[in-house]
């Protein structure tokens, strides 16, 4: 069995081929569980990896998506999700909500339908790269098609 049959990536896969023929899983030799690894494998710079962050608040879960050399700010999530509670996820919450595991949580193909963040700090790059569900699995995508991919919101989420 290769990586493209594991149950998570077809989620990926499927949601990619449903938006466009153009996009595809790619597997690569080496591991992207890191945005740092990730860059590495790729030999490109390290924000134009996306990190798929979940938070969650007193209300409900929301994904961020943000750049690989970029920390995701908390004060910036409560002003705009207007929650006073925001914390990163636990392992088990990720896995639960977005059926990844650390590692290999993609941007798309979630289990639960969430509010998508998405830092604008990611539009500097040509093309950006998400995990596609496995940690040796990515997919190439541009900002704008992120943003209709994922129905996320553009928004000042780094530090």
């Amino acid at each position: 069995m290769t990586l493209l049959d594991k149950e998570p990536v077809k989620r990926v896969q499927k949601a990619l081929k449903n938006y466009s023929d153009k996009l595809e899983v790619i597997e690569l030799k080496t591991s992207a569980r890191t945005a740092k690894e990730a860059a590495v494998s790729l030999e490109c710079e390290v924000g134009a990896i996306i990190k798929s962050l979940l938070f969650k608040s007193e209300k409900y879960f929301f994904m961020c998506l943000v750049a690989g050399d970029k920390r995701c700010s908390l004060n910036k999530l409560k002003k705009i999700t207007n929650c006073n509670d925001v914390s990163m996820a636990n392992p088990e919450d990720v896995k639960k909500h977005t059926g990844y595991t650390i590692g290999g949580v993609s941007p798309i193909g979630h289990q639960e339908t969430f509010k998508i963040i998405i830092d604008k700090s990611l539009e500097r790059f040509e093309n950006i790269y998400g995990a596609a569900g496995h940690p040796n699995c990515i997919f190439k995508i541009d900002f704008e098609n992120l943003i209709k991919i994922t129905h996320g919101i553009r928004e000042d989420i780094i530090e």
